[in-house]
């Protein structure tokens, strides 16, 4: 056996390596939406209505085949059903198009970033719940969450605005559906499984949107390159990139994955700059990994 062979013969480091490829096709994912936005002229509507049915679909087919699970069996219960929509409207749907929204309006880097702001709004909530005050953890992180979101937003100048509104205003709203999406749907997952869940979620939120917007509806200019770039979101961005996810958790633990997946908003951040050549000042790198930093502070944080 090779070297690499043996090394990737450790659960361990399967379970890396797949984390780190689902977080890597989410970043990459997000630049070529952008790619697709600004140069294409694709409407964010068309794509998140897409994505949602292609691979909520396939989510399920997975479940039904591969996970032999019944994928009817979530209709039985009128109380889950309720929950799944109210999941795949807001959670789901909310996160997809919110973030999409602020790529359009912006960039793929900066509202990668400010997705990442969700972990500081959940620690929030959860003390608010808990009606407990932060720990000290907490307090930094969101200390650094604010500072860091100054510093990517106005490269260090209080008086420039160096994004668009919309395009911060989206990727706020994005941090708030983000952890929306973490935090409501958690006896859904328990009880059903995350494919079955997430794969009626991305079906019911794009059957919902379907309404205002018709996958047939389409604007854009269809190129080799953007048909690819479709299927890149579609299938890499979003079906594997989840499964590979899923799978990383059988072999590390949710929270380390949580970690690693950072790479998410730095792999954006890179691609955006070297591919499509979007200004990222010093400044802004330093926001980027300030934010990015406070997923590491409340990993630390224990709670009775």
């Amino acid at each position: 056996m090779s070297t690499l062979g043996a090394v990737l013969s450790y659960p361990r480091t399967k379970g890396i390596i797949l984390v780190l490829m689902a977080a890597i096709f989410w970043g990459v994912s997000g630049t070529v939406a952008q790619y697709l936005f600004h140069q294409q002229g694709f409407s964010t509507s068309w794509l998140v209505v897409t994505r949602l049915l292609v691979a909520g679909l396939g989510l399920l087919f997975f479940s039904q085949v591969v996970g032999k699970q019944n994928i009817w069996s979530v209709w039985k219960r009128k109380k889950d059903l309720l929950h799944l929509v109210v999941f795949g409207v807001v959670g789901m749907l909310g996160v997809q198009y919110t973030y999409f929204a602020a790529i359009e309006h912006g960039n793929a880097a900066t509202a990668t970033v400010l997705q990442y702001l969700a972990p500081v709004l959940i620690a929030i909530y959860i003390c608010f719940q808990s009606k407990s005050l932060p720990v000290k953890q907490e307090i930094v992180a969101i200390v650094f969450a604010l500072g860091g979101t100054f510093l990517l937003v106005t490269k260090g100048n209080i008086q420039t605005l160096t994004i668009s509104g919309p395009a911060f205003a989206w990727g706020i709203l994005s941090a708030f559906a983000l952890a929306f999406y973490t935090l409501y749907p958690g006896k859904l997952l328990t009880k059903w499984g995350t494919i079955l869940t997430v794969g009626w979620g991305m079906m019911i939120g794009g059957l919902g949107f379907s309404f205002l917007h018709p996958p047939w509806k389409f604007e854009g200019h269809w190129s080799p390159s953007s048909f690819l770039a479709v299927l890149f979101v579609v299938i890499f961005g979003t079906l594997l990139a989840f499964l590979c996810y899923m799978e990383s958790l059988k072999y590390i633990k949710a929270s380390e994955a949580s970690l690693l997946a950072c790479v998410e908003p730095l792999s954006a951040a890179f691609l955006a700059v070297a591919w499509l050549h979007v200004s990222f000042s010093l400044f802004e790198w330093i926001g980027a990994l300030a934010i990015i930093a406070t997923i590491f502070i409340l990993s630390s944080v224990k709670r009775t």
